[in-house]
């Protein structure tokens, strides 16, 4: 593991990305010794400075939940984020690229909670029955480390699990009224259908991502809140996007459509 005192050079160097916009060297190609439990603290401190400077824990994401993108990284489980209050942007509007860094788009279903939720031993049925309602939602991957070789899920985990935003749709719908694991999406750009896939290629079933992160964050001390917002990943590989893009991502079972636009 690193010295104490170089994981708080990285969340330094992570936050003034923030300021600077100008990306990081790989922690992992400057630290080599630098190992999972390292990326983990380090993101538990950059949120933790977060929230003393004003910030609010609003939910958390599940990333890697694709066995092809965990053996992109080299992992063989998801990672996660906590996802704090200025990370949600609203749906419709347009954003200037100069607010990211290399954004891209993954289309996912938002799990809203009503009731508290904490591993261990929580099971899809618990899931469910904590379950407020879920929505439609973009999450906007951006990397505050430069992408270079070498890359892998240290990093990621160190960087928010490369959580840059997220844009929620206003179309709830009870888990009840939907087969959850059978929703469609697609990702239009400018009118053109880019991408299109199925929840079922998270983890089979976006509640199974749920418990699996409740209970990895039980490990933690963690508890889903109620009104807690869980990003259960993505069904579709994340698509670069730039200025002048458009993108609407639809889903079927009366979810609707998510819209947000780059200038």
């Amino acid at each position: 593991m690193l010295d104490p005192s170089i994981r708080t050079k990285i969340v330094d160097d992570l936050l003034g990305a923030y300021e600077s916009r100008k990306p990081i060297a790989l922690p992992t190609a400057t630290y080599p010794g630098m190992n999972i439990e390292d990326a983990y603290r380090i993101q538990e401190e950059f949120v933790r400075r977060r929230v003393a400077a004003g910030r609010c824990i609003k939910g958390y994401k599940v990333g890697l939940t694709s066995k092809p993108m965990q053996e992109m990284a080299g992992s063989s489980e998801p990672d996660f984020s906590a996802i704090t209050d200025d990370l949600f942007l609203p749906e419709g509007d347009s954003y200037p690229m100069s607010r990211f860094f290399t954004p891209m788009i993954e289309i996912e279903i938002a799990f809203v909670m009503k009731h508290a939720l904490k591993g261990p031993g929580v099971l899809p049925v618990d899931v469910i029955r904590a379950t407020d309602f879920v929505l439609p939602a973009i999450e906007l991957v951006d990397m505050r480390v430069a992408r270079a070789p070498g890359l892998n899920i240290i990093d990621s985990v160190a960087d928010l699990a490369f959580c840059g935003a997220v844009v929620l749709g206003a179309n709830p719908r009870p888990l009840d009224a939907i087969d959850v694991r059978r929703v469609n999406g697609s990702v239009i750009r400018n009118g053109k259908t880019e991408l299109t896939g199925e929840a079922s290629a998270v983890l089979g079933n976006p509640v199974t991502s749920v418990a699996w992160l409740a209970n990895k964050l039980g490990e933690f001390g963690v508890t889903f809140e109620p009104g807690h917002v869980i990003l259960t990943g993505s069904f579709v590989r994340a698509m670069p996007v730039q200025a002048g893009d458009n993108i609407v991502c639809r889903f079927d079972q009366g979810l609707g459509d998510v819209e947000v636009s780059f200038v």
